[in-house]
């Protein structure tokens, strides 16, 4: 902010520093139930679904827009009821208010016409100020929550919450998490959020108790940074080779995992690296299997590090995924997409069964 208290524009020379104050008019509580928006996209109510997955997609440039494009054609073919976007959902920094234009060219245009309800979480370039990416500056991502309130397809009630479906006898329960608070390039200098405070200590409680309650056959975590990672930026504790720090090396999003979310939740969905992996960690992380899904917009320009076992994987296309839910078994369909033409490829089709 200026010194008369006014936010300044990150089109803008410089951006202020400092922490935003919460976003006014949020309807819900974290973990609790979203507030009804009048004409929201509904969520499924059947016991079969085709989820979209996609990651890192908010460009608003070409990449983002042949992904959708492509996605689109299997939305139209597969019955697509939910979608689920992992993060990085307005590049560079993440809105400025509830009611940035930035919503519409990085994300309710690209994805017209895929009308259902966008499961979202939070990921470092929501969150940053000063310096693109660096996730230092948490309550920017508070726009994204109210943003909730604004759309029709939107979904993020709250910066962690679940969604069991369907809702009175579900077959999958949803919880996505925001790790971004965690997992910063920079020190987190809002004590609310450093990798100790209040915000992460009532994260993690809500979710040890929601996967320790939920009745669901499937559960799903998801979340923008991955515990394990075949592509550049590498595995939880050590991200991008820096195996020091309470924050760039994603130390604690390891414990996070390894000790709440392993050997309780069937998958981890997460994004960050611009790449698409399905690794077959189940064994090592008793039953609990990582998808990368970050490809939505970028590529990983063949990039990798790989330390984890895979089943299929691609660091330099763009792409998305489908997760076909059922009670015994869970289809997880990779496709890859032409950028000219837009044209979707199954890669690869990946089968988990109960």
């Amino acid at each position: 902010m200026d010194q008369t208290g006014r936010s300044i524009s990150r089109r803008e020379l410089f951006v202020g520093t400092g922490a935003l104050a919460a976003a006014a008019g949020v309807l819900a509580l974290p973990g609790g139930p979203a507030a009804a928006s009048e004409g929201r996209f509904p969520l499924p109510t059947t016991r079969e679904l085709n989820v979209l997955i996609t990651g890192d997609a908010g460009t608003g440039e070409a990449g983002q827009w042949a992904v959708a494009r492509a996605a689109k054609q299997i939305h139209d073919r597969e019955n697509i009821s939910l979608a689920i976007g992992l993060g990085d959902n307005i590049y560079e920094n993440g809105p400025e208010s509830g009611d940035d234009d930035e919503f519409a060219s990085k994300f309710e245009n690209p994805n017209a016409g895929i009308d259902v309800p966008w499961l979202m979480v939070l990921g470092n370039h929501d969150c940053s100020g000063i310096i693109p990416g660096s996730g230092g500056w948490p309550r920017r991502g508070d726009h994204e929550v109210e943003y909730h309130s604004r759309s029709r397809r939107w979904y993020m009630p709250s910066r962690y919450y679940s969604v069991p479906l369907p809702a009175a006898d579900p077959v999958v329960e949803f919880f996505g998490i925001d790790t971004t608070p965690l997992t910063s390039y920079v020190m987190q200098t809002d004590p609310y959020y450093t990798y100790d405070g209040p915000f992460i200590r009532e994260q993690r409680a809500w979710l040890d108790r929601s996967l320790a309650a939920s009745k669901a056959t499937w559960k799903i975590v998801f979340a923008h940074h991955p515990l394990r990672n075949n592509g550049k930026h590498g595995n939880a504790g050590e991200y991008d080779g820096i195996p020091i720090g309470n924050y760039i090396s994603g130390i604690h999003a390891k414990k996070l995992y390894e000790e709440i979310v392993c050997g309780r939740a069937n998958f981890i969905l997460s994004g960050h690296d611009h790449t698409s992996q399905i690794l077959d960690t189940a064994a090592e992380y008793k039953g609990t299997q990582q998808i990368v899904c970050g490809a939505a917009a970028k590529t990983g320009g063949g990039d990798s590090k790989i330390t984890n076992k895979y089943f299929w994987q691609d660091f330099s296309s763009l792409g998305f995924m489908v997760m076909k839910i059922r009670d015994t078994e869970v289809v997880l369909d990779a496709y890859t997409v032409d950028p000219a033409s837009s044209s979707p490829t199954l890669a690869h089709t990946q089968t988990t069964r109960r």
